[in-house]
């Protein structure tokens, strides 16, 4: 599939607000089998580059290419020649040569991802770095989408460590009109200051709301979504010997659902139950986290069919 322009996914800000809805929508269409017989990969090499582990992300994206018409190569971590001193801008200009797309996930400096893209032929998508995760984000938006019908007006709260993930959907969220984004996180481990400050910026432009506190008293009531992720996240370490005991008060339980008895659970996985969540939770009525993962391939074919100049939304540069 040929584009005007070349379109590249390492951060949310990439995207502009329609993109950002339009993807959403887009990946409910999969999901909900409404999309149609499609193959805009058709002819294209979607390039797989994961040196870290993935369950999730890896999979969505491989099966998303391929049922879009596209063929994958796929790269573990000791096959690039970074490893022996590469730039990533060489990196870049190589294999925009000869791929399409390339999704990465490095859990580093995503400033490697911006090197790669420098170059005008390959579209780059960030499969997860250090500090942001935003198909993942696009991933949840898709799911609460599907399930309720509209992401405008949610009432979410996160609750955990504020890693790349929690920084993917304060960017996201903060978007969309009259959504109230709150985030519960341990003391020390709260979203980086760039992050709070895109997040407020936003959510006082669209009319949404954003706030973030470091304890577990006096919690929303009537929340539609509540939202966890694992404890320890990929390619990280804690500061802290004692985090455990840093991090117990913000155990989800089915405490939480008192004052908001018809939450949905949500939970990026892998889940380790018994620490961030309990089994009852994660097991139990509330939770759509296994749909959230299939959702995880109906966003990356969204994702992928963006980068190929599909879905309408402006390229924003």
């Amino acid at each position: 599939m040929t584009t005007s322009a070349v379109r590249h996914l390492i951060s949310i800000n990439d995207l502009n607000d329609d993109d950002l809805r339009s993807i959403a929508e887009r990946g409910a269409a999969f999901s909900a089998g409404e999309a149609g017989p499609v193959a805009p990969l058709e002819g294209d090499i979607v390039g797989i580059y994961f040196s870290k582990t993935s369950t999730r992300t890896r999979t969505a994206f491989s099966s998303g290419a391929l049922r879009l018409g596209g063929r994958i190569v796929g790269y573990g971590p000791g096959d690039l020649q970074l490893n022996t001193g590469e730039t990533s801008e060489d990196t870049g200009r190589v294999m925009s040569r000869m791929l399409d797309v390339l999704v990465a996930r490095t859990a580093g400096d995503p400033e490697e991802l911006r090197g790669w893209a420098t170059q005008e032929r390959m579209s780059v998508v960030n499969a997860m770095t250090a500090d942001e995760h935003p198909t993942q984000a696009l991933t949840d938006l898709t799911t609460m989408l599907r399930h309720f019908g509209r992401i405008d007006g949610l009432r979410i709260l996160y609750v955990g460590e504020g890693n790349n993930t929690a920084s993917a959907l304060a960017l996201a969220l903060t978007r969309f009109p009259g959504v109230e984004f709150e985030l519960r996180t341990p003391p020390g481990y709260g979203l980086a200051d760039e992050f709070v400050t895109r997040a407020t910026e936003q959510a006082a432009r669209s009319g949404a709301t954003f706030r973030e506190r470091h304890d577990m008293s006096g919690l929303p009531s009537d929340l539609d979504v509540i939202y966890t992720t694992r404890w320890q996240t990929t390619g990280s370490t804690k500061p802290d010997a004692n985090w455990r005991e840093i991090f117990a008060p913000f155990q989800v339980t089915e405490a939480l659902w008192e004052h908001s008895p018809k939450a949905v659970f949500m939970h990026d996985l892998p889940a380790h139950r018994g620490e961030e969540v309990v089994a009852e939770v994660l097991d139990g009525p509330a939770s759509i986290a296994f749909d959230q993962a299939e959702n995880k391939m109906h966003s990356a074919m969204a994702v992928l069919e963006w980068c190929r100049g599909g879905i309408a939304g402006a390229v924003h540069r």
